[in-house]
């Protein structure tokens, strides 16, 4: 989903963080390594094929990788990085729901509202408190969620969950394409967990997205709290998902 996300949203001319750039093997293609502006390399590569995918962009720089489990792995070692000390090392489930299967929670006394509809320094916090949970932010926190409300504000595939007025959940989509989306971003304050809150905010925005023709949805999950509460929606595991990114950028020197 990232890499045909990105490409469809600021395609291959440069000029943005997540625009794309490719390594195809074969016609038809049977391996492809897509890599971002700001060097965040997605790869769909089968591992027998991961030396080749190395070479192909040795000696440039490198923040991390994101993709399946067992391919992450093999092009990690293929690069040349086995050993380069990560901020962020971790292998989730991955999931899939056929939107038509969805299992919709209790949504009494809740509502789902444009990101908009929250506080601003409330999102801002949010963000910064997701960030150093879920994705091993350290410095840079709060000017990163900055970075990131703006811009899942000006997309507006991001929604807040109120209960009774309050605000108690944050969800979104960190891709989507024609008939899929895939969630992301999902954030509950800890002093709210446990009350089907995160559940309730995922399962109306995804029958928001199934109503605006969605057929399909997939994420990965950081906790296997957050994976009951998907099981739940109707969600299955399909596979595994590895979100690598190393503490300082590095240079691809392949074998």
């Amino acid at each position: 989903m990232f890499p045909l996300a990105n490409l469809a949203r600021h395609g291959m001319a440069g000029g943005h963080p997540r625009a794309m750039r490719f390594w195809i093997a074969g016609l038809p293609p049977v391996a492809v390594l897509g890599a971002t502006d700001d060097g965040m390399v997605l790869p769909q590569v089968p591992t027998e094929q991961a030396g080749e995918a190395a070479k192909a962009v040795a000696g440039q720089r490198v923040l991390g990788l994101l993709g399946e489990g067992a391919q992450v792995a093999a092009l990690r070692e293929a690069m040349g990085l086995g050993d380069a000390s990560a901020l962020l090392d971790r292998e989730e489930p991955l999931f899939s729901l056929d939107l038509a299967g969805l299992r919709m929670p209790s949504s009494m006394g809740l509502a789902l509202a444009p990101l908009s509809a929250a506080p601003r320094d409330l999102l801002l916090q949010w963000r910064a408190a997701y960030g150093r949970e879920v994705l091993g932010w350290v410095e840079g926190a709060e000017a990163q969620a900055e970075c990131d409300i703006d811009g899942d504000l000006a997309q507006g595939q991001h929604r807040i969950l109120f209960r009774h007025g309050e605000p108690v959940a944050m969800t979104g989509f960190n891709a989507r394409l024609p008939g899929i989306v895939q969630v992301g971003g999902v954030w509950t304050p800890p002093e709210l967990r446990g009350q089907g809150l995160a559940r309730a905010a995922v399962g109306l925005h995804l029958a928001e997205a199934r109503d605006e023709g969605a057929k399909r949805a997939i994420l990965f999950s950081a906790s296997e709290m957050a994976a009951r509460a998907y099981r739940a929606l109707g969600f299955q595991e399909i596979g595994r998902f590895t979100l690598l990114i190393f503490a300082e950028p590095q240079e691809v020197r392949p074998a």
